[in-house]
């Protein structure tokens, strides 16, 4: 999928936060963003209400969605959650449902779009964290899903090489909604450096714009002060 090439790109979470920042560049480069989410992405783009934690319910709703536009050429997965506190306070269902939404999900819905890539030869940029890379406290759902997603996602890249690129995105902070509804110990300070989702999506569209036989395996995308990398 080289570059200026028009992409049809589902997006995971693309309603909101990054998910959205992506869809919104898709849409401007000239490609098709298509999106799984629990809400309503911009008016206008193609999409299925799908709750992620349902993973075999998420590999539906890829399929059908690639099935209705006729194919895909690259998927993102941007949708992530996040309760932070210590394990034995963190209520077991929540737990298991950050799991799966950050990791089971990405995996789920990147095994259903295969058949879709691979007759493409397009791309997957599957989206972890600064935190897939550094252990904190008081994150320990969160910090196994996104380690998770780095080492399935290297393997992924070793497996596919040569049919389909993949790309791991490690996302610093960002300025979105991701922190509103946390308790005030969890979320960032008045002083925090966050960065745009804008910009981290373009490292996304970078990722998809190189040319055939070029694959960006690793991106480190974070303001210049971020406190979690390295």
């Amino acid at each position: 999928m080289s570059a200026g090439t028009a992409r049809t790109v589902l997006v995971t979470g693309g309603s909101s936060g990054l998910g959205a920042a992506v869809v919104a560049a898709v849409a401007r480069s000239g490609g098709r963003p298509l999106v799984l989410d629990r809400q309503a992405p911009a008016d206008g783009v193609p999409w299925i209400e799908c709750d992620l934690a349902d993973t075999r319910g998420a590999e539906d709703a890829t399929r059908r969605l690639a099935e209705r536009v006729g194919g895909l050429d690259a998927v993102v997965t941007a949708a992530g959650i996040d309760v932070p506190g210590r394990l034995a306070d963190v209520p077991g269902e929540t737990w298991d449902r950050i799991v799966a939404v950050d990791l089971l999900a990405t995996v789920a819905v990147i095994r259903a779009a295969l058949p879709f890539l691979e007759a493409s030869r397009g791309n997957i940029v599957t989206v972890a964290s600064t935190l897939g890379v550094k252990a904190v406290s008081d994150a320990t759902a969160y910090c196994a899903a996104k380690f998770g997603v780095v080492g399935f996602t290297r393997a992924l890249a070793a497996e596919l090489a040569g049919t389909v690129g993949v790309t791991l995105l490690v996302p610093g902070g960002m300025r979105t909604a991701f922190f509103d509804d946390r308790d005030a110990q969890y979320r960032p300070g008045p002083d925090a450096v966050l960065n745009e989702p804008a910009d981290t999506a373009a490292a996304i569209m970078f990722a998809l714009s190189q040319p055939a036989g070029c694959a960006v395996r690793e991106l480190v995308v974070c303001a210049e002060q971020e406190t979690s990398y390295p």
